[in-house]
C-alpha cells in the first residue's frame, strides 16, 4: 500500500487559487476559493506577488464606474509564472517559463484589427480588460485582486527584474505605463519646460518621467500642500497651487501640459496656459464631467496641440519598467504604496485607500 509523507511540505498540494470577487456596492466582496484554469494556447497562469489598489477600483467600488459583475478587481499587479499554454514570448521576443517575473498589460489586443494595426492596441476591437470584466467559466481569474491572474492570449508582458520592489513594479501597468504613452503621445523631450497638474500617483510619476526624459523645468500644481511637497522630491522645479500657476507658466514657459486630475477647471487651466506650439495631453477625465470652452482662433495662431491619452501600448509598459529600474527616486515611489493588506483583508485595503492617505495601498498574496 502506497503512502503519501504528509508531513514533507514538498509533497503537499498546494491550495487552489483564491480570489477576491466584487459582486457590487450591494453585496461587496467575498473571499472565495477557485478552480484552477484550464490554459488555451498563448495563456499564462501567475501566481500574484503584490497588487495595488488603483482609483479605476474605487470607482468602480463606489458604483461610480459600470463594471460588469461579478468580477476580480485590480489590474496592477506583479507576479511570477507559474504555468504557459503552448509558445508564450515577453514584449521583447523571449520565450516566457516558470518561474518568470512578470507584468502585464492592462488589456488584450488581437494585433490585427484597423485599431491594433494603427498604433493604438489599447483600444483593440475585441479588448479584454483586466478588473474590468465580468467573470466566465473559463476567465475566473481575471483581475489582480487574487493569488492567481489568469492571463489570455493577447496580453503584453513584460519581465521584471527580481531587485525591483514589488510595490514599485506593480503600478507600473497603470500609472507608469499610462505616463509613458502620454509622454509619447506630447513628444515630450530633453530641454521641455513640463507643467504637471494634479500630483497624485499619475503627477508624481509623470514629474519624475518628465527629469529622466531631460525636462528643463517641472511645474507642479495641486491643491495640496502636502502633495506639492512630495512633487519637490520627484524633481520638480517648481510647485504651486493651482491660483499661482498663470505666474509660473508666465516665468518658466509650458512646452508640454499634463493634465493628470481630471478636474474640469484644471483641464481649463491646461489649455489656457500651454505655450506657443505646446502640447496639451488630458489624462485624468476617464469620467463624464462639465463641458470646458476653448478660443479657437488662439489654438490655431498658437500651433497648440491637444491629445487624448488613455492606457498605453505594451512598448510603452517595457520603457515603465525600464525607468523604475533606473530612477533615482525609487526609493521614494517605494514609499507611495507604505502599507499592504492580507488578501483575506481586503475591506480593510480598500478602507485604507479610500481614505487618501497614502497613493496607493497593496494587497500581498503571500
Amino acid at each position: 500500500m502506497t503512502q503519501t509523507n504528509t508531513a514533507n511540505p514538498a509533497l503537499r498540494t498546494p491550495p487552489p487559487p483564491t480570489a477576491a470577487i466584487w459582486s457590487g456596492p450591494t453585496k461587496g466582496f467575498s473571499v472565495e476559493q477557485q478552480p484552477l484554469p484550464r490554459l488555451l494556447p498563448g495563456e499564462v497562469l501567475v501566481r500574484v506577488e503584490l497588487a495595488t489598489v488603483c482609483g479605476s477600483d474605487l470607482h468602480t467600488i463606489a458604483g461610480d464606474r459600470p463594471t460588469p459583475l461579478p468580477t476580480v478587481l485590480g489590474h496592477e499587479a506583479v507576479g511570477l509564472v507559474e504555468a504557459v499554454g503552448g509558445q508564450v514570448t515577453t514584449a521583447d521576443g523571449r520565450p516566457v517559463v516558470p518561474g518568470q517575473r512578470i507584468t502585464w498589460t492592462i488589456g488584450t489586443s488581437c494585433g490585427t484589427c484597423r485599431r491594433c494595426t494603427r498604433g493604438v492596441p489599447q483600444k483593440c476591437e475585441s479588448v479584454r480588460k483586466y478588473g474590468h470584466e465580468a467573470i466566465t467559466d473559463h476567465w475566473r481569474l481575471n483581475g489582480g485582486l487574487a493569488t492567481h491572474c489568469h492571463l489570455v492570449a493577447g496580453t503584453g508582458l513584460v519581465t521584471v527584474p527580481a531587485a525591483l520592489p514589488a510595490e514599485v513594479a506593480a503600478p507600473a501597468n497603470c500609472a507608469t505605463a499610462t505616463v509613458v504613452c502620454a509622454a509619447r503621445r506630447t513628444e515630450l523631450t530633453a530641454g521641455d519646460t513640463v507643467v504637471v497638474i494634479g500630483c497624485g500617483m499619475l503627477g508624481l510619476t509623470a514629474i519624475a518621467y518628465a527629469r529622466d526624459l531631460g525636462a528643463e523645468h517641472v511645474i507642479a500644481c495641486d491643491v495640496d500642500a502636502s502633495r506639492r511637497e512630495l512633487a519637490l522630491g520627484f524633481g520638480a522645479t517648481v510647485v504651486c497651487s493651482p491660483g499661482a500657476l498663470e505666474t509660473a507658466v508666465r516665468e518658466f514657459g509650458s512646452d508640454v501640459v499634463l493634465e493628470l486630475s481630471g478636474n474640469h477647471k484644471a483641464v481649463q487651466s491646461a489649455l489656457d496656459l500651454v505655450g506657443l506650439d505646446g502640447r496639451v495631453a488630458l489624462v485624468g477625465s476617464v469620467s463624464p464631467g462639465p463641458t470646458v470652452a476653448f478660443e479657437p482662433n488662439t489654438f490655431v495662431r498658437n500651433l497648440t496641440h491637444v491629445v487624448g491619452s488613455h492606457n498605453y501600448a505594451v512598448e510603452d509598459l517595457a520603457e515603465a519598467v525600464n525607468f523604475l529600474v533606473r530612477t533615482p527616486v525609487q526609493d521614494r515611489f517605494a514609499q507611495l504604496v507604505p502599507d499592504s493588506f492580507p488578501l483575506s483583508d481586503i475591506d480593510a485595503a480598500v478602507a485604507a485607500a479610500r481614505t487618501g492617505a497614502a497613493p496607493r495601498i497593496a494587497v500581498r498574496m503571500g
